[in-house]
C-alpha cells in the first residue's frame, strides 16, 4: 500500500513494504528526482537499513554470546510496515514491531518508526528507534536513497559533482573483501572548488566511505556545477556509490552505523558505530533533503 504527501512543489510516495520512498516529484515539471528501481542496475530506490548497516562478516554475527545470520543492511527494508494514525499534518509514519521471524535473526524486541515530513522544497526523513526489550539494545540504522543525475547521458565524461561541507582533508575507509572494510584509507581528491566530479571511475572503489563525522552534508550538482539537491545529517558516517559506471543515479546514504571490518568476529555490541539502547529507551534522529533546483 502507498501513501502520498503533497504541496505545490513536490509529491512524495512511499510504500508500506519497507517504509520506503517510492517517488519524489517536481509537481511544475514532473521530474523525478528518485531513482526507480530497475532491477539492471538496483531494483531498490530508499530503502532503510536496519538492525545494521551493510555486511556482518561471512554473514553471521554474534549476540550474547550466540550466533545468527543476517543479510546485507538487514530485514527491514523486506517487511510490511503499518501505516499510523494521528500523525501532524504533511507528515506520514509507518511502524513495524518484532515478531517471531525477526526475533530468529535479531533477539531484541523493538518498535521501529519511521516518518516522512514535506514541507516546500524540502523533505525530512525520521526515524524512531523503541526498545521494548529488558535488555540493552544494540542496534544501527541507515538511509540508502538514491538520486537520479539531472540531464544523466552515459557518454558524459563528467554526471555531475558532489560538494561537502568539509573543504579540509578528508579520506575514505576502503572495502576489502564480502562487503566489509579493511584497515587501509584513501584520500579524497577534490578540485579547486572543493568538488568532486563524478566521473566512470568514481566508483571504482565501490563505496566512498567518510567516517568519524568528517561531513555532515552533501551536495549534487549538476553537470554545470549547478546546485541539484543536498542532504543534512548528524550521523557520524555518510557512504556514497552508484553501481555501474553508466547508472544513471547516485546514493547518498546518511549512517548510523557500518559494516564489519574484514574477519570480524567479536560480539555485535562491540563493532564499530554501534548505538546502545537501554530499555524502555527511544533513539531519535532524521535527516533532510533539500531541492535547490525547485
Amino acid at each position: 500500500m502507498k501513501q502520498t504527501l503533497s504541496n505545490d512543489l513536490l509529491t512524495v510516495t512511499i510504500d508500506t513494504m519497507g517504509a520506503e520512498l517510492q517517488s519524489i516529484v517536481d509537481n511544475r515539471t514532473k521530474y523525478e528526482y528518485l531513482w526507480h528501481g530497475d532491477a539492471r542496475f538496483w531494483d531498490r530506490r530508499s530503502p532503510v537499513l536496519f538492525p545494521i548497516v551493510g555486511s556482518v562478516w561471512e554473514g553471521r554475527y554474534k549476540m550474547d554470546g550466540v550466533e545468527y545470520q543476517l543479510g546485507q543492511h538487514g530485514f527491514a527494508r523486506d517487511c510490511e510496515f503499518e501505516i499510523m494514525t494521528d500523525v501532524p499534518e504533511n507528515e506520514a509514519w509507518f511502524s513495524l514491531e518484532y515478531n517471531d521471524s525477526t526475533l530468529e535473526k535479531y533477539p531484541r524486541r523493538f518498535r521501529l518508526e519511521i516518518g516522512y515530513a514535506l514541507n516546500d522544497d524540502r523533505l525530512t526523513v525520521k526515524w524512531r528507534v523503541k526498545n521494548l526489550d529488558d535488555r540493552v539494545m544494540d542496534f544501527q540504522i541507515g538511509a540508502h536513497p538514491a538520486f537520479n543525475y539531472p540531464a544523466f547521458s552515459a557518454s558524459d565524461d563528467v554526471h555531475g559533482y558532489l560538494l561537502f561541507d568539509n573543504r579540509g582533508e578528508m579520506s575514505t575507509q576502503l572495502l576489502k573483501e564480502k562487503g566489509c572494510v579493511g584497515y587501509d584509507e584513501m584520500k579524497v581528491e577534490v578540485d579547486s572548488e572543493g568538488m568532486i566530479p563524478v566521473t566512470a571511475t568514481t566508483f571504482d572503489i565501490n563505496t566512498i566511505v567518510l567516517a568519524d563525522n568528517q561531513v555532515h552534508r552533501v551536495s549534487l550538482l549538476d553537470k554545470e556545477r549547478r546546485p541539484y539537491l543536498s542532504v543534512f545529517f548528524d550521523a557520524p558516517v555518510v557512504g556514497i556509490w552508484s553501481p555501474a559506471p553508466d547508472a544513471p543515479f547516485v546514493c547518498i546514504e546518511p549512517w548510523y552505523g557500518r559494516c564489519d571490518r574484514a574477519d570480524y568476529t567479536g560480539e555485535f555490541s562491540e563493532r564499530e558505530y554501534v548505538e546502545h539502547l537501554n530499555p524502555g529507551q527511544v533513539f531519535e534522529t532524521s535527516y533532510l533533503v533539500v531541492f535547490d533546483s525547485l
